[in-house]
């Protein structure tokens, strides 16, 4: 079978600037996939392009089976999307946020109404049929906007940054949810700032920056790759660069983001040695993550 999406030598240029260049990539059916960047990097554009809503340079896009922009529409009607905001009608209940959206698909009201109970279970919104927008939680109205998306039982479900702005009980129970829909067999694309959402959920990842592909890989595989060392975090010291500048002959590589010194090594032992000689200093010594792999590939300074 076809992969779920197929990204080809896509670029798009807004004016005179290049915001997606030369991208490519493929999602395979069932995975979780993820595409991750700084604000910037051309994500946005990407998955505008992807479900036909802008027009690409140059470049092939296939979209559940549909090439894009041709097919489209076809292509759309299988496909589910999360947006970054959630974009709930308020003055509709929950039950009939789910019945109205279900129209723009041609699903006729009677079978729109009888999803409703297993979309309100799934989204453990069962007690809130009735309810209107504004009474609903943060966590409530993005598991809302989940299941909203699933009306048309998609095969494709496009989430942008789902967890935003949730706190962690929400946060982990969203998880819950998208990976009951992996495991359906459902293919998910997301992207998401937050890299331990995607060390957990994604089986494969896409890094890019300006426009283009950094890396690819597995959560597992990038870390080992790009990282492949412990890491010592340290921070509360009076004299940041003066402490990293003590520490680099004990470590691989040690880096600064304001008041953190990172460490990247070997054998964390001589270093924990050294920092049990400071006074004030706190550190925490665990395993790479994916985070470290971000940094490292598009840089620790702050984008605007």
């Amino acid at each position: 079978m076809s992969a779920a999406i197929e990204f080809q030598q896509v670029s798009k240029s807004f004016r005179d600037e290049t915001v997606v260049d030369q991208l490519s990539f493929n999602v395979e059916r069932g995975e979780c996939y993820g595409l991750l960047g700084p604000n910037g990097a051309g994500k946005t554009t990407s998955i505008r392009m992807l479900l036909g809503l802008v027009g690409a340079d140059s470049g092939t896009i296939t979209l559940a089976g549909e090439s894009v922009p041709g097919n489209a529409r076809r292509a759309r009607a299988k496909v589910g999307v999360v947006p970054q905001f959630d974009n709930l009608d308020p003055d509709f209940t929950v039950s009939e946020n789910l019945v109205v959206f279900a129209r723009y698909f041609g699903i006729a009201a009677r079978a729109a109404r009888e999803r409703v109970p297993e979309l309100l279970a799934f989204a453990r919104l069962e007690n809130r049929a009735d309810a209107r927008v504004s009474q609903l939680s943060g966590g409530m109205r993005r598991r809302l906007t989940v299941a909203r998306a699933l009306v048309n039982r998609p095969e494709v479900l496009i989430l942008d940054e789902p967890t935003t702005g949730l706190d962690p009980q929400a946060r982990h129970l969203i998880w819950e949810r998208l990976r009951a829909l992996q495991d359906s067999g459902m293919t998910l694309l997301l992207t998401t700032h937050f890299m331990d959402e995607a060390e957990r959920l994604c089986n494969r990842l896409c890094i890019v920056d300006g426009g283009r592909k950094i890396a690819e890989g597995s959560p597992d595989a990038l870390i080992e790759a790009q990282i492949g060392a412990e890491v010592v975090e340290i921070y509360g010291q009076a004299d940041t660069a003066a402490l990293a500048d003590a520490l680099r002959p004990l470590a691989l590589r040690v880096d600064i983001s304001g008041e953190t010194v990172f460490c990247y090594v070997a054998d964390p032992a001589p270093v924990v040695a050294r920092l049990r000689q400071e006074s004030g200093v706190r550190y925490v010594q665990r395993r790479a993550n994916l985070e470290d792999v971000f940094l490292r590939l598009t840089g620790r300074e702050m984008r605007e």
